[in-house]
């Protein structure tokens, strides 16, 4: 195991790349989402052994909506199926997302917009589930608060799929973050990508600008 002198309390993890995963592989774009699956609890077990206190992992958006059809009840299924799994995992789980919209699941609706704990509750595990950032700041204008409010600052985002940009990816808590890119997709995850992000943010000056 790695010994790391410094670790950011909170990650977010951008795992882009499914469906260009998939047309490489000979697939139909539809199919890379439920090869996003493992991946992601293999991610949950390394930060585990790292004492990771939190993760916020990216589900879909408003604009994701915007896909095919197969596409959209491929990741939605998803979703539901990471979630299923991860209430026999230890952790603390808040979906974020609009729940009054179609798209988001009705079988993620007890899990939505509340911390729900699971076994003995290790890590902070949130997942934005048809999440759209100006219904997040929105929300800030008209009721003085976040509808992610209960997410804290992130302190490092991981990124999957060579992408270099946010993706309206929790906006105000994203503010100071550090930003590391992983150019493989998302389903060919591997332990060193993490280790890589770690190692990187060793050096990365945090100010908070000061």
């Amino acid at each position: 195991m790695e010994s790391f002198k410094r670790l950011p309390a909170h990650i977010g993890i951008i795992p882009d790349g499914n469906r260009r995963w998939a047309v490489k592989n000979g697939l139909q774009k539809k199919d890379g989402y439920e090869h996003g699956i493992q991946p992601g609890f293999e991610l949950y077990e390394m930060m585990l052994e790292y004492g990771i206190q939190e993760a916020t992992f990216y589900g879909f958006t408003k604009d994701n909506n915007k896909r095919k059809k197969s596409q959209r009840d491929a990741f939605t299924q998803s979703c539901v199926d990471a979630v299923q799994l991860l209430s026999g995992k230890d952790a603390n789980l808040l979906v974020i997302g609009n729940t009054e919209s179609p798209a988001f699941p009705p079988e993620l609706k007890k899990y939505a917009n509340k911390r729900v704990h699971f076994g003995h509750g290790l890590i902070n595990i949130n997942f934005l589930v048809n999440y759209d950032w100006e219904w997040d700041l929105n929300n800030l204008i008209e009721n003085k608060t976040l509808k992610s409010a209960d997410i804290p600052r992130v302190d490092l985002i991981i990124r999957w799929g060579g992408r270099r940009r946010l993706s309206g990816f929790l906006p105000a808590q994203s503010v100071y973050a550090d930003f590391y890119i992983i150019d493989d997709y998302w389903p060919d995850f591997n332990k060193s990508h993490f280790l890589d992000a770690l190692m990187w943010y060793q050096n990365c000056d945090v100010t908070l600008g000061g």
